[in-house]
């Protein structure tokens, strides 16, 4: 099963940034991790502080992959072309948040991706990809199916 792993803005600086609310791992790091708890998943990662080549890398992966793990960082947020490219493909989306974004600024409370995807992960640290990543694990591939979502 072909899972994408979609990091968004600043999410890069992962280990360096803001460490209290986003830890000291790397996601690099984090990810070696991920691939060794899921070995039967073929695990791909991809980041971008882009708008434009995150909606390129869900068209490119939207159709042919079972489930994309997506981190919108602030476009969550703001981006409405996030939200219509989640729509338009048929992979099941999950979105996830490493920190509680509920306990942060209000601004952060609303999300354009939400409505589009399979479900919200948030506040669990790096673990909240590993939940997304069980939630694939543990349905049927028929029951995830594309288009499901919709």
């Amino acid at each position: 099963m072909k899972i994408l792993i979609l990091n968004g803005p600043n999410l890069n600086l992962l280990g360096v940034r803001e460490k209290s609310v986003y830890g000291s791992e790397s996601f690099e790091s984090y990810f070696e991790e991920l691939k060794e708890a899921f070995p039967a998943m073929e695990l791909s990662y991809f980041q971008s502080n882009t708008e434009g080549v995150l909606i390129d890398k869900l068209h490119e992966v939207g159709f042919s992959y079972k489930g994309i793990v997506f981190n919108g960082g602030a476009y969550t947020h703001t981006s409405l072309a996030l939200s219509d490219a989640i729509k338009a493909i048929e992979a099941s989306v999950i979105e996830v948040h490493i920190s509680n974004v509920y306990a942060r600024d209000a601004f952060r409370h609303k999300s354009m991706l939400a409505p589009f995807c399979k479900g919200v992960i948030t506040g669990f640290g790096l673990e909240s990809y590993r939940l997304a990543l069980q939630y694939f694990e543990r349905m049927k591939p028929k029951q995830i199916g594309f288009g499901s979502k919709k």
